[in-house]
């Protein structure tokens, strides 16, 4: 680390790296410096002047303190340290002027604009500008971008703070959105007036300071201060990302991201921030019983009735969905192992071994990726798979870092070398593997779950021993790791589905159970489990019950509850220890905190929750694996689970991006 320097800010010493922005280092001293382009995760672009601070014995004129390093400041004339003055006259001078320029063409929609409450610019405006205006001349309006149904513009708003610009380019890697103009012709556009081509575009909606860019399924429909904002997890994909769910009443109104530098910093992608659509279309709210062929309603004490009459003395296997928590695995293995039946929570196929947490986890933290020199994606596509991950290999590619790709060629936004779409370019690879400096191998699901899956994973864990790297095993499902955790597995995996007499499917809707098992889903919407359901038990969802999920890096995480399931859905550790009792085998807790307590009495590095464990390295035998090419495991983005399936709006998602991939590319 470079010598610390010592700075006077407002009367403060502090010793700050000399590499830190002045921005940063009054951030360090506590003091507040107002900003509307600067962001700690975008470049640097100085162009809204509202950081200004004088610096004393410099130029006499105020400093851009985002642009300026604390290593550009001149020390004192006897070697005293350099003074920065963040309050004086002149700042406060400077920081009005720039506010009345702002708001020369600032339209007065605060009464109808979304980001009203939230808004930096009314913010700063109360603390820092003045209140007259001494502007008489018509307005400047501007025409509004389509960025597609995710994105609302009032483009009469923008700043020109770039932020959006920053973000698109730097982050999601997508080159569509730019500044034209000049003076006060100058405005933000999309190159062709073409919508946005990213997983990760509703970041944008956070970015920007003013309403110029705000939620379009969000619009209208409620303030901020109305809203019961709760911080909970994300469980559209296994990465654990950190959101708050904000609820009006009943109905969840929109998610937004959380800061957590260890797993998604604080973008979000648009299926976990757009898809609380589907929270409340296609639900199930009350127990069904099927006969003669149609499913009937029934009461809560008529559906776990005959979900034990029809257990009972029977081969019974359970299945663990995606989306399913800690608690749920848990209790439910618990509740199929008394009966004599077995547990699965592989429902992809995935040739995962179990009790070798090396090996279904691997041995790398998310955040390890930032300081890697090489990364090798075997058989993934993290762009569809984890869009946020995505944009953090994205940031240590742009920081010098190379990237290595086995499996088709696809756009991932950033370059890498192809070493090939089969196993064998991968069998080829670990023939000349050589030891290499923070290396990092990311292995995919559609490696893993062919019938060659585990051979396959023996051959990465042999690249990543020999390079002296670090492996992770990228997971599509919330659900999986924490299952695999508790050892939610049977021998065989999916085999064991054809000797079962009667499937306990606790929300597991991409599963193709064949004709002859009796069916029991547990689970919160109508999709694919409850169409080939015999006794349906409704289940709340991610939103409506307190919950633990592992991510794909091993990190326990809990999830809490922002609303109520509705009608008469329980909570699915609620459903299970009902059920029990109904068998005569009464699970030993009555509580959630029960069950936890058991579950970490059982499994303690659950209890450690945010923190990941160390996992010890076990290198699987190696063998041969077949001669197939790599598929990815996700084709659509948008509809990978029930929930984002009943959602309307990721179905409009998905057709766009179908349309765009069909679409004729001119001068062809």
């Amino acid at each position: 680390m470079a010598d610390l320097r010592k700075i006077i800010i407002d009367g403060i010493e502090v010793e700050v790296d000399p590499s830190m922005t002045l921005i940063q280092a009054c951030e360090e001293a506590g003091v507040e410096i107002p900003r509307f382009c600067y962001h700690e995760r975008l470049s640097i672009a100085g162009n809204c002047r509202m950081c200004l601070v004088e610096v004393v014995g410099g130029p006499p004129k105020p400093a851009a303190s985002c642009a300026m390093q604390v290593k550009d400041l001149r020390p004192g004339p006897n070697g005293e340290p350099s003074v920065v003055k963040t309050n004086s006259p002149m700042v406060k001078k400077s920081r009005e002027g720039v506010m009345e320029f702002l708001l020369i063409n600032h339209p007065l929609d605060c009464p109808i604009c979304d980001q009203g409450g939230e808004c930096d610019l009314q913010d700063q405006a109360m603390a820092y500008g003045v209140d007259f205006s001494r502007y008489r001349e018509p307005k400047r309006a501007s025409e509004d971008l389509n960025l597609g149904p995710l994105v609302a513009t009032t483009m009469t708003r923008c700043i020109s703070c770039t932020r959006c610009v920053r973000f698109t380019t730097e982050v999601a890697g997508i080159t569509q959105m730019g500044q034209t103009g000049r003076g006060e012709d100058s405005e933000i556009t999309s190159y062709l007036n073409t919508t946005l081509d990213s997983n990760l575009q509703g970041n944008i909606i956070d970015l920007c300071p003013v309403g110029a860019l705000t939620s379009k399924p969000y619009a209208f429909t409620a303030r901020p201060w109305e809203l019961t904002k709760t911080e909970t997890i994300d469980v559209m994909d296994a990465l654990g990302s950190s959101i708050r769910v904000d609820t009006k009443g009943r109905e969840v109104k929109r998610i937004v991201p959380r800061n957590h530098d260890g797993v998604n910093e604080e973008w979000i992608s648009d299926k976990t921030r757009f898809v609380w659509d589907g929270l409340r279309r296609q639900r199930l709210d009350t127990p069904y019983i099927r006969e003669g062929g149609k499913l009937r309603k029934a009461t809560w004490a008529e559906a776990l009735a005959a979900t034990a009459a029809a257990m009972k003395g029977k081969k019974v296997l359970g299945l663990v969905g995606d989306l399913a928590p800690v608690e749920a695995a848990f209790a439910l293995k618990q509740l199929v192992e008394g009966q004599g039946g077995s547990v699965e929570c592989r429902v992809d196929g995935a040739r995962l071994p179990a009790g070798n947490r090396s090996a279904y986890v691997g041995t790398a933290r998310i955040a390890d990726i930032d300081r890697a020199k090489v990364i090798l994606l075997v058989g993934t596509n993290p762009r569809t798979e984890a869009p946020v991950l995505n944009a953090r290999i994205r940031k240590a590619w742009a920081a010098g870092a190379r990237v290595g790709l086995i499996g088709p060629k696809v756009d991932l936004t950033y370059d890498y070398h192809h070493f090939g779409n089969d196993r064998k370019a991968l069998i080829d690879l670990v023939a000349k593997v050589q030891a290499k400096d923070d290396t990092i191998v990311i292995v995919g699901q559609g490696a893993l779950n062919e019938a060659d899956g585990e051979a396959v994973l023996s051959q990465v864990m042999r690249y990543t021993e020999g390079a002296g790297a670090k492996l992770l095993v990228l997971h599509t499902a919330a659900a999986r790791v924490g299952a695999l955790d508790v050892g939610a597995v049977t021998e065989g995996g999916l085999a064991a589905l054809e000797g079962a007499e009667v499937v306990y499917n606790l929300g597991a809707d991409e599963v193709e159970i064949a004709p002859g098992a009796f069916v029991i889903y547990q689970g919160s919407h109508g999709d694919r489990g409850a169409h080939r359901a015999d006794i349906i038990l409704p289940a709340a969802a991610y939103t409506e019950e307190n919950g633990l999920f592992v991510n794909t890096e091993g990190r326990p995480q809990l999830a809490f509850r922002a609303g109520f399931a509705p009608g008469e859905a329980k909570e699915n550790w609620a459903i299970l220890r009902a059920l029990s009792a109904e068998l005569g085998a009464t699970q030993p807790w009555d509580t959630l905190a029960g069950l936890r307590k058991a579950l970490v009495a059982a499994h303690p590095h659950l209890g450690r929750v945010d923190t990941v464990a160390d996992n010890a390295w076990q290198a699987l035998p190696v063998a041969a694996p077949g001669k197939a090419d790599f598929r990815y495991a996700i084709r659509d983005f948008y509809l990978t689970n029930a929930i984002a399936r009943a959602s309307g709006l990721m179905a409009e998602l998905s057709a766009m991006a179908k349309a765009r991939a069909e679409a004729p590319l001119a001068a062809e």
